[in-house]
């Protein structure tokens, strides 16, 4: 995490853009008390297809059924 002043950050925004962008925290202060923060916006998520996992999940046919050891409980 880098700290800079209002200045500094003014003057060299692009700089702390690519900073952020590449994973730092950027702490923008004024008279040394942090009141801003930049941060990458983390990418957006791969889009779900569905279907992409047949095959790939089995279920056993007694899955529904009652489980022994909770009889009692029932």
């Amino acid at each position: 995490m880098v700290q800079v002043n209002i200045h500094e950050a003014k003057t060299n925004l692009s700089k702390l853009l690519q900073r952020a962008a590449a994973g730092e925290e950027v702490v923008i202060a004024k008279n040394n008390e942090p009141v801003a923060k930049l941060v990458a916006i983390p990418s957006k998520p791969a889009i779900r297809k569905p279907g992409s996992a047949k095959g790939q999940v089995w279920m056993a046919d007694d899955f529904n059924e009652p489980l022994d050891d909770f009889k009692e409980y029932m």
